[in-house]
């Protein structure tokens, strides 16, 4: 095997970065259209009505990726079971769906091979072998999946081979060559230790209820598990590497997202991990296959105030053009959701009331989210998806709702983001985001953008949902950017 071509730390940040270079003049407003239905898209995921286990209220990755080489970005979509169908593998089906470069996709999964994972979280593609084909990493409460693209249209399932298992129940996942050897290296965020066999009674507890009202339980007061990073050996195979490296987790947080990317300019990945209710981490690279947790002096450890935040998804982008990625965190509600500014090594502000991102966030649950420029005026914007946990907060006295509208901050020049309504949609249970260029026109370079566990969907086709079990279907939606647009790159 070769080292791979070229791989960057983060490549959704380099997206980013190189839709900063855009700009605009455009009088009218940006406005996103659900085509879903023209896309041809029926992908449904399998859920639970009341939701009574934490386990039910965390799955729907996606991951958009170019799997057959052909130009054009594919999306897989992962699925779950509930805890009533978990003794059924083929309760829940998972699906890739093939970009037909005409703006409809078709279902290619069974072909593919990638249907049944086990009880899936999310995904994340990245060309591990380097043999020129992205290959796919899915998370999953119980043993992770690796599936090597065959290079005609199938993947074969080379977990055990590889070595990357991780029989715990995994939430994020993120791919980054962080020793500089050429090869990409895997790290695994893992949630809550629990067992089928053992999961505590609904509603009974000092951490099963919310705003009085009794609901899951969860993640506090239940165990944490650790996270993974597995070292590529160059050879298809990977070794654990966690303890050595320092990122093992000693603490049991309950990880979430994480995103790799260089934050001193030292050229070594560095490492930020999302912790749902206990601070995150900031990961320094050491240079010598080590790391050190500098987020409580860097600031990004916690709240503006000194909290614990529950913290799900993770975006990073040079947002007000300083030269330097800052950091966006998604929380849970009653909470607010983080935008830390990079001032200099190492070194964040807590910006998020300042630049009025956080506000709006408060009574949601935010998941997945990107730093993307939706309206070409050469700023990066945000998007959130939301949804809550607990289909419980609809009842009154909660202030929130379990269906919630996904948010789109704009970028109003360095400092200041605004709220916009971009879209007509209804309010959702959203969990993942995933942003990428036109899937009707061919992309321009190879970008692999990605979406955490953290940021799932969620629900099994109708015909297959047992009585405990509902569907949520799945949605696209088209910008439309107002005739007066002229873009400059």
């Amino acid at each position: 095997m070769t080292p791979p071509r070229a791989h960057l730390p983060c490549a959704a940040a380099t997206l980013a970065a190189c839709l900063s270079l855009v700009t605009t003049h455009a009088a009218d407003p940006v406005t996103f259209t659900d085509v879903t239905k023209q896309s041809r898209i029926t992908f449904s995921h399998v859920w639970s009505t009341d939701k009574k286990y934490i386990l039910e209220s965390m799955s729907g990755g996606v991951a958009v990726f170019d799997f057959d080489n052909d130009g054009w970005l594919d999306v897989y979509f992962v699925n779950s079971p509930t805890v009533a169908t978990a003794g059924e593998p083929r309760s829940a089906r998972s699906e890739l769906w093939r970009n037909q470069a005409d703006g409809t996709f078709v279902d290619v999964t069974d072909k593919a091979g990638v249907g049944y994972p086990g009880w899936g979280m999310g995904a994340v593609s990245a060309d591990f072998d380097s043999d020129g084909w992205d290959d796919l990493y899915v998370t999953c409460y119980g043993t992770n999946r690796l599936y090597h693209n065959n290079h005609n249209g199938t993947f074969s399932d080379v977990t055990e081979t590889a070595g990357v298992g991780d029989p715990r129940w995994s939430t994020g996942a993120a791919f980054a060559d962080y020793d500089g050897d050429g090869w990409l290296d895997l790290f695994v965020t893992n949630y809550v230790d629990i067992r089928l066999n053992a999961l505590p009674e609904f509603g009974k507890g000092k951490f099963c209820e919310f705003h009085g009202i009794p609901v899951q339980c969860g993640p506090r007061g239940l165990p944490g598990s650790g996270d993974s990073l597995f070292r590529n050996k160059g050879d298809g195979t990977f070794e654990d590497v966690s303890l050595k490296a320092g990122v093992a987790d000693h603490a049991g947080r309950f990880g979430m997202g994480a995103v790799w990317t260089d934050f001193n300019g030292d050229r070594r990945p560095d490492l930020y991990v999302a912790n749902d209710a206990g601070a995150n981490y900031l990961y320094k690279n050491n240079g010598n296959g080590t790391f050190s947790d500098v987020a409580l002096q860097a600031g990004t450890a916690l709240s503006e105030d000194g909290k614990e935040q529950g913290s799900m998804g993770v975006a990073i982008g040079d947002y007000d053009h300083s030269g330097r990625w800052s950091i966006f965190v998604t929380n849970f509600a009653d909470e607010y959701n983080a935008l830390y500014r990079h001032d200099k090594e190492f070194q964040f502000t807590d910006v998020s009331f300042a630049s009025q991102t956080a506000k709006p966030g408060v009574p949601l649950v935010g998941w997945g989210t990107h730093f993307l420029d939706y309206d070409n005026d050469g700023w990066l914007d945000l998007w959130v998806a939301n949804g809550h946990v607990y289909p419980q907060a609809d009842k009154p006295g909660t202030d929130t709702s379990y269906a919630q509208a996904d948010e789109y901050y704009e970028n109003q020049g360095a400092a200041h983001f605004a709220v916009r309504a971009l879209s007509d949609a209804p309010p959702r249970v959203s969990r993942a985001a995933a942003a990428f260029p036109p899937f009707a026109g061919r992309r321009p370079a190879s970008i692999d953008v990605r979406s955490c566990a953290s940021a799932g969907a969620s629900g099994a086709p109708p015909a297959r949902a047992k009585a405990s079990s509902g569907t949520d279907e799945t949605i696209i939606r088209k910008a439309a950017w107002p005739p007066a647009v002229s873009k400059e790159i």
